[in-house]
């Protein structure tokens, strides 16, 4: 019969690139592994309905203080919901937010990035002029402009994150299409009478995958951030739904009491942005051939 598991080589690839990350990049992958399964299975994990109140037992501290309320491990807040409860379903909402953004931003700016890179023209000033507008203005103000104009619904945060950076991917996807045009294969590619949607999909996109995967990781840190910004201020996700962000901004007025309030979902948040920040840059010295022997 035929063995349908990992083969020996990809189980050896895999002990390989283990066995070359430092002590740091061990860390954060498995703290990036461990959020990831806290927030697919919250709904198995969270002890209490994250929307559940009951004000006798409001603004309990964590388990081992005064006052601590059985089953409350990491204590309640100003309504009496659990803090556990609310940060693991916050961090799935966080999670997601940040997906559906940075996967909109691929999109948008590797499509444009893609078409500038290669009808060039007008076609390409135009996309570059948007580029070079969009790093000049500051994108918080940005969003906070859309989201005071359409409102902080879903849809609308969602769109905000998908936004958010994809200059980044298109000025990347452009210098590489530009890089990879000139080189003999293209040349060979338009002599044999291949159009422009077939060399984009043959022998552009495949060659520029790494890149985009390194900017993606990396981007989603920079989402997380902006997502909670804006949560904080008041303009993310509504009550009684709870992100990361939107957690420490309405538990920061009971800071002095409650700081519990405020430092589960901050943690959350740090270790986050860290796994997702140190596995960006372990992706982006593996896909560079010139780092790898540094």
């Amino acid at each position: 019969m035929v063995d349908m598991t990992q083969s020996p080589t990809e189980r050896g690839a895999l002990a390989r690139l283990w066995a070359e990350a430092n002590a740091i990049q061990k860390i954060a992958a498995l703290i990036g592994i461990a959020l990831v399964l806290l927030a697919v299975f919250a709904p198995l994990i969270a002890p209490f309905d994250p929307l559940k109140q009951s004000l006798i037992s409001r603004l309990r501290p964590p388990v081992g203080f005064d006052r601590h309320k059985a089953g409350f491990w990491l204590g309640t807040d100003e309504l009496g919901r659990d803090v556990l409860s609310r940060s693991l379903y916050g961090l799935r909402l966080t999670m997601m937010l940040a997906m559906l953004g940075a996967c909109i931003g691929l999109l948008l700016g590797g499509t444009l990035g893609l078409v500038a890179g290669l009808r060039r023209g007008w076609a390409e000033d135009v996309i570059m002029g948007a580029v070079d507008l969009q790093i000049a203005v500051p994108f918080t103000l940005i969003a906070l402009l859309i989201l005071s104009i359409f409102g902080s619904t879903l849809p609308v945060m969602v769109a905000v994150l998908g936004i958010a950076g994809w200059e980044q991917y298109a000025r990347i996807v452009r210098a590489e299409v530009r890089r990879i045009t000139g080189l003999p294969f293209i040349e060979a590619a338009r002599a044999s009478g291949g159009g422009l949607r077939y060399i984009a999909l043959t022998h552009v996109l495949p060659n520029i995958v790494s890149p985009l995967v390194v900017q993606f990781t990396l981007a989603l840190s920079n989402i997380v951030i902006l997502e909670s910004t804006l949560s904080f201020l008041g303009l993310g996700v509504q009550p009684p739904t709870a992100t990361l962000g939107s957690m420490v901004g309405y538990g920061r007025d009971y800071m002095p009491t409650a700081p519990w309030m405020v430092i589960v979902p901050a943690l959350m948040i740090i270790l986050l942005t860290f796994s997702v920040q140190i596995l960006g840059d372990w992706l982006r010295d593996r896909a560079d051939v010139r780092l790898r022997g540094r």
